[in-house]
This record gives C-alpha cells, structure tokens and sequence, in this order.
C-alpha cells in the first residue's frame, strides 16, 4: 500500500512540476491575481487522477488482492473466536 501512494504521489509531484513548467513559459494561463499557486495544484489534481488511474493498475490490484487476503484472515480469525465461544 505504502508503494501505491508513493508511486500516486510521484505522479501527482511530476504532473504539478510539468503543468507549473507549462503556466511558466505561458503556454497554460496563469491564476487570477495570487491564485497562480492553486491553479496550478488543482489542475495537476485533475491531471494526476487520470494518469494514476491507468498506469497504476496493475499496483492497484495487487494492493486490492492483498487487503482481501488479509479481510478473509480476519473473517476467519473471528468466526473461529466466535465458535470457541459458543463451544465454551
């Protein structure tokens, strides 16, 4: 899970340095007044969310299949706790 957010947070830090790069040299408007900042945070949101979408699907589903791995554990865990109790 850890290298799932990590790689999503690489994709989000080079989409905001690209699209910064981008407003920069004009190519991409700048933000009204002083909101050149958060302009350029929301649109690389808009773009990141996408591109992690299709190139991180792969990570995705191994951390998908881990986590149902661990919910059947725990599933199993509890239901053996509960028929020692109902057996006690």
């Amino acid at each position: 899970m850890l290298r799932y957010t990590l790689m999503r947070l690489g994709i989000f830090a080079g989409s905001f340095l690209a699209l910064w790069g981008l407003v920069y040299v004009g190519v991409l408007p700048r933000g009204l007044g002083d909101s050149n900042f958060l302009w350029v945070l929301l649109l690389s949101l808009l773009v990141s969310a996408p591109l992690s979408f299709v190139l991180l699907r792969k990570q995705r589903d191994d951390m998908s299949v881990q986590i149902v791995e661990k919910v059947d554990r725990a599933k199993t865990r509890l239901e053996s706790n509960r028929s020692a109790e109902d057996a006690a």
